[in-house]
């Protein structure tokens, strides 16, 4: 079971995301708890300001320490097992190997910025980590949150029912997915491919492996720079380049 903890200053914008599908379903199995916290509401002013305007002058307001330091001690005083990151521009690319790391947490808490962003003191004192979900801006990190939340949830064992969904999504394995097929087997003359309707699971699981390349190939080169093949799948690869050519 995992537990997110989420700081925003509009929590409101959880609401319909996390109720449907997959997340709707860890959280009434109990395999997920996802609990959102308004920012405001640690703020001691009578305003319940929760940012202001920079030192040393600039565009934009940015987020205050104290706010979100207070909501971290009431909500995490003791930081045994939970990550608390930061949701930035800033931070480093989320992907699926963080996605993987971020599951093994009991607890994760994730602090959405705001605004121009964040006083550097949240970054140099109150959270462990820092993420983006890529290389744009964002009005807030309460999307980000949002794929955060759905990419790891998924990762638990019973999320998704058969495991090995997960384990074979594109990055994974480091290869993107082979192509899938249902019923119909023919429709508007567009046939599936002969292999899948033969039962045999060998060929058809290297059938996969060799579209997996192929896919990824074509697709996403950069990925096969970053991956060990055996040598199998090293001699399949070179096939696969000699006949895109």
């Amino acid at each position: 079971m995992i537990r997110f903890d989420i700081l925003s200053v509009f929590p409101e914008m959880f609401e319909s995301p996390l109720n449907h599908s997959i997340l709707k379903r860890a959280q009434e199995k109990g395999m997920a708890e996802i609990h959102l916290h308004n920012i405001r509401d640690y703020a001691e002013d009578k305003h319940r300001m929760t940012d202001d305007a920079p030192y040393g002058g600039g565009g934009g307001m940015v987020m205050k320490v104290e706010p979100i330091d207070m909501a971290l001690a009431s909500i995490v005083p003791s930081r045994d097992n939970a990550l608390v990151v930061l949701l930035t521009p800033q931070g480093e690319t989320f992907n699926q190997k963080i996605a993987e790391e971020m599951s093994r947490y009991f607890r994760i808490v994730l602090v959405c910025g705001h605004y121009e962003g964040v006083d550097e003191r949240v970054r140099d004192h109150l959270v462990d980590r820092e993420i983006s979900i890529g290389d744009f801006v964002l009005t807030g990190g309460e999307l980000s949150a949002m794929v955060i939340v759905d990419a790891v949830t998924r990762l638990i064992p019973g999320v998704l029912g058969n495991y090995d969904s997960a384990s074979y999504d594109s990055f994974s394995t480091g290869l993107l997915e082979y192509p899938h097929y249902t019923r119909p087997g023919s429709y508007r003359g567009w046939q599936v491919p002969d292999v899948l309707l033969s039962g045999n699971h060998r060929e058809i699981e290297s059938w996969r492996k060799k579209e997996s390349l192929k896919r990824t190939y074509l697709r996403r080169p950069d990925l096969l720079e970053k991956i060990e093949l055996c040598d199998e799948d090293g001699k399949t690869l070179e096939d696969i380049k000699k006949n895109c050519k």
